[in-house]
């Protein structure tokens, strides 16, 4: 794609874009061939994920002693970051945070819109886009689907773009959650994510993280996917499809009780209901969709006993 003077406006050529294939789109967002701009979960693959994994692993290992702490803090001093979270969040936030401050990475932050400029009428593109030039990375958390990737789109088609981490977009996707969640299963789970089956509970239809989850799981061979959630808040079609295309079983159903047994890992997410429009969620019944205590005697253990000593 030819890349040209910036937009700070929706129009037509954003729109276009925006309503490509997400695989058709993943070349814009890489440069030299590699990984530029972190927004979806498909921009993963195996080598990838094994890659960030092992390098996750031997992070690890050397920043509990000081000396690897001051190794680590010394590998990306020269770089700046801003972390525009505008969106509540506390852990992503955090994380991110925290991360930056392991690898010597300078932080400057957004945390609350009424404070920038954007109350004096700028638009929240020129307002990212003029941070831009203060930084060499921003990570983004945003309320609105589709306005990280409008973020990378427009910054990509300036003279200097920054890349763009999507800490969470709507209710999108939420690809560095997925990248923790595969990660934990990959280290905890004897044998790995390879052949096991993951239950996923809850509001399937508005949860960004299960989403992202569920597109990582094409790296995977023999994975089963079980989606257990009131039939108001299943799992949507997009989904389902990208599921079928890849030839990746899954069950759908409203009873988490049956399906327990069937588990090496159960992911439990929480009823999105900021994004309700009515209040609609209130009139759901969670009654069978509790995790408890007794329910741990009935899923397989498939936990790597010698991992969870380390």
């Amino acid at each position: 794609m030819e890349r040209t003077t910036a937009m700070t406006e929706v129009g037509r050529n954003w729109e276009e874009f925006y309503g490509l294939d997400v695989s058709e789109k993943i070349p814009f967002f890489t440069k030299n061939g590699r990984l530029y701009d972190c927004l979806f979960a498909q921009q993963f693959n195996r080598p990838f994920l094994s890659h960030i994994f092992k390098t996750a692993n031997r992070l690890r290992e050397i920043a509990q002693a000081k000396e690897g702490g001051l190794f680590a803090a010394g590998l990306l001093p020269h770089k700046r970051a801003m972390l525009y979270f505008v969106q509540p969040s506390t852990r992503t936030f955090l994380s991110f945070l925290n991360a930056c401050h392991i690898l010597g990475i300078k932080t400057s932050e957004i945390r609350d819109t009424s404070t920038s400029s954007e109350v004096k009428g700028e638009s929240p593109e020129d307002t990212v886009r003029t941070f831009s030039s203060y930084v060499d990375l921003i990570v983004m958390r945003h309320p609105a689907a589709g306005f990280v990737e409008k973020t990378a789109w427009l910054m990509n088609l300036t003279k200097r773009p920054v890349p763009i981490i999507n800490g969470g977009s709507g209710k999108d996707q939420h690809p560095t959650q997925a990248l923790l969640d595969v990660y934990s299963l990959e280290r905890y789970l004897e044998g790995g994510v390879d052949g096991k089956t993951i239950v996923m509970v809850g509001d399937l239809k508005r949860g960004r993280t299960v989403r992202s989850l569920s597109y990582l799981m094409k790296n995977y061979q023999g994975v089963k996917l079980i989606f257990v959630s009131p039939p108001e808040l299943k799992m949507e079609k997009d989904i389902l499809d990208f599921l079928n295309r890849q030839k990746i079983p899954y069950q759908e159903t409203d009873d988490l009780r049956p399906v327990l047994a069937e588990a090496d890992a159960i992911y439990m997410t929480r009823i999105q209901d900021e994004h309700d429009t009515a209040d609609e969620s209130k009139s759901v019944n969670y009654a069978k969709f509790h995790l408890r205590a007794a329910d741990l005697k009935i899923v397989k253990n498939s936990v790597d006993e010698e991992i969870l000593k380390t």
